[in-house]
């Protein structure tokens, strides 16, 4: 199979950003791709490999089947240790490189949930909602546990730098993958995934699921699919850009990194559920006058309002010190030289 520059493997939603940017004139002519799914779908309108990573299976077939690729984007999480070795030597045993090659360069999508309290990092799983929403209320318990300890501390913004949860599976990986001596590794860290088909409005629902749930709820961190799909494909330019450097590039900022990526903003959930206050209401029939759609407050925006005044908060958004956490992202943006383009939530469309 014919070699590319970026294999993405698991093209789901991160794809429907990234594939339109490597196909629009400004890179169609510079960097090739290919994609995999598990069923070889098509993909905003590119025919995909069919591929499913097995981490129990140690068949390499599918591996070996995969084309040669000089970066291989990572968009599915791996878990805890061994599989991401799995992957990657398999990977290079299978696609001996020629001489004088560099070492194939794997970007994992990670998340910035491994700086999260332990807490935080427990999934429902298969559970009944009953379950969930038990699990749900306990968590909501947990976390106003942790704030009330936090504003104990000094507080600090937390960075790519900041320790972080090692025990954390996808910690363990993403760690794995960063200390191969077999292929460079490195780490995008993103926070949370909105765009296209993700709309933050649409988890009030689920998020402020009671009062007491969103009196314990703070801090949000976005990051836009096309902020994503534009920071993969600066890697490659500017790692692959030889007259400016490139192999130095990626041997400081790329190899053995892990990026935290949010997009600059740091929400107040508080802040964004008032903002989203309006529902559409019933028609009000008057006579001789045009039907109207009365706007009625969401339930959780009236929440927010008696929140207000039961913790003395006298105007949103609410401060760092008070929320207890914050990321600091810009390190990412000044390095690779980007600015988001999809910042600020409840502003800009999916």
């Amino acid at each position: 199979m014919e070699g590319v520059d970026l294999l993405i493997l698991g093209a789901g939603w991160t794809a429907t950003f990234l594939i339109p940017l490597l196909q629009s004139p400004q890179y169609s002519n510079t960097l090739t791709f290919a994609a995999t799914t598990t069923n070889g779908r098509r993909v905003s309108g590119v025919d995909t490999i069919p591929f499913r990573f097995d981490p129990d299976s140690k068949n390499p077939s599918s591996i070996a089947a995969l084309p040669r690729a000089r970066y291989v984007l990572i968009t599915f999480p791996l878990a805890g240790e061994g599989q991401s070795k799995w992957l990657t030597e398999t990977y290079e045993a299978t696609h001996a490189r020629k001489e004088g090659q560099n070492k194939y360069r794997f970007i994992q999508l990670g998340s910035t949930g491994v700086w999260q309290t332990e807490g935080r990092r427990k999934r429902h799983g298969s559970k009944s909602p009953e379950e969930k929403q038990a699990e749900r209320e306990a968590q909501a318990k947990a976390e106003a546990e942790a704030a009330s300890q936090k504003k104990k501390e000094p507080f600090t913004y937390t960075d790519r730098h900041s320790p972080y949860l090692t025990s954390d599976p996808r910690a363990q990986a993403e760690d794995e993958l960063r200390a191969s001596s077999v292929v460079d590794g490195m780490v995008l860290s993103l926070s949370g995934l909105w765009g296209g088909q993700r709309d933050p409005r649409n988890w009030v629902g689920r998020v402020a699921f009671s009062k007491e749930a969103l009196r314990h709820k703070t801090s949000l961190h976005m990051i836009h699919g096309e902020d994503i799909a534009r920071a993969v494909v600066r890697i490659l330019e500017n790692c692959e850009d030889e007259e400016k450097g490139g192999k130095e590039k990626w041997a400081k900022s790329g190899k053995g990194q892990r990026w935290m990526l949010t997009d600059g903003f740091v929400y107040d959930w508080w802040s964004l559920l008032l903002g989203w206050a309006t529902t559409e209401g019933q028609k009000k029939e008057g006579e001789g006058e045009e039907d109207k759609k009365e706007l009625e407050p969401s339930e959780q925006a009236k929440w927010v309002m008696e929140l207000m005044e039961e913790e003395g908060v006298q105007a949103l958004p609410r401060s760092m010190e008070l929320m207890g956490r914050a990321y600091d992202s810009r390190e990412f943006w000044r390095t690779w030289g980007l600015v988001p383009v999809k910042a600020r939530i409840g502003v800009n469309a999916p």
